[in-house]
């Protein structure tokens, strides 16, 4: 990492005390600057990409290539949490929204 950019091997530490390691660039999205780690697929370790805004990060440890993956191998970091896929979706009917039965204003019968 030179200069004011972010790119190269990182170890990124998260508020909420979550450690990740991998490749790390920074990503244009809706006119705000991301930070974009690609963490790679080692040793059964699911490889996936992560954009993260700059008031999650804790700290950003700059590292080699060999000494990030070997931080994969200890972190073991998933894409998601398991649970997120079983919270039950929740359904709001929209005259609990905006009072009306209809979405175009009218009352349903």
């Amino acid at each position: 990492m030179e200069g004011k950019g972010c790119t190269g091997w990182i170890i990124l530490e998260l508020f909420g005390r979550q450690m990740l390691a991998g490749f790390a660039t920074e990503e244009l999205v809706a006119g705000t600057t991301f930070l974009r780690l690609d963490v790679p697929e080692i040793d059964g370790v699911v490889g996936f990409t992560k954009l993260f805004g700059g008031t999650a990060i804790y700290a950003i440890t700059p590292t080699t290539e060999e000494m990030a993956k070997q931080a994969v191998k200890s972190l073991r970091p998933r894409p998601f949490d398991p649970w997120v896929l079983s919270v039950p979706q929740l359904t709001i009917p929209r005259s609990e929204i905006d009072g009306q039965s209809g979405w175009d204003g009218e009352e349903e019968e």
